[in-house]
């Protein structure tokens, strides 16, 4: 059973997308919201997150709004050390801020702020340590930042029970062709 749920992805530049609004925002949250009900079905607690821009913040986004329909649903935000939003633009860092105000529970793994490249590597295995599960928004046709994690979790299901559940490209274009199938005006029945 997956009670704890680790969430992650690509950030927005490694996928070409450079504002929320972008429609493949839209898929992805879809997508996410998809596999998330069907593990709430089956007695998802927990989603946690490192709080990176991109596929991370936005299952924050898609957790907010299944809690509507799913009030025990709880959201973590585990950030890999203090003010990793040092760098950000405003923007980014508002709506950061924002998804951190609404998350059930906010800590930082190392309580420095950035030194060395290690604070991401003691995240990727406290996170898969602390989670049942890995959803990862990747495909092994686009390497990126979601590599790292994903490499932990395979570690860890080599040696443990620990499930990594898959969004990739394929999924994806199911759902914007879902999508385009269920907003065309020319698919009513006549």
């Amino acid at each position: 059973m997956i009670k704890v749920l680790v969430v992650s992805g690509y950030k927005p530049y490694e996928i070409g997308i450079f504002s929320n609004d972008h429609p493949a925002v839209n898929f992805i949250k879809k997508a996410l919201k998809s596999r998330l009900v069907s593990l709430l079905d089956n007695g998802l607690e927990w989603v946690l997150i490192s709080g990176q821009l991109g596929v991370e913040l936005w299952a924050a986004e898609t957790v907010y709004a299944l809690q509507e329909d799913y009030p025990h649903l709880k959201l973590a935000i585990l950030t890999p050390f203090l003010e990793q939003e040092v760098n950000w633009n405003e923007a980014n860092k508002e709506y950061y801020e924002l998804i951190l105000s609404q998350a059930d529970f906010v800590e930082s793994i190392s309580n420095r702020s950035y030194e060395n490249p290690s604070q991401f590597r003691q995240k990727n295995l406290f996170l898969v340590n602390k989670s049942d599960a890995l959803l990862a928004v990747f495909d092994e046709d686009k390497q990126g930042s979601p590599t790292y994690l994903l490499n932990v979790a395979k570690n860890r299901r080599d040696t443990d029970n620990y499930d990594i559940i898959i969004i990739n490209f394929d999924d994806l274009h199911l759902v914007a062709e879902e999508e385009s199938l269920m907003n065309n005006p020319w698919n009513e029945e006549f």
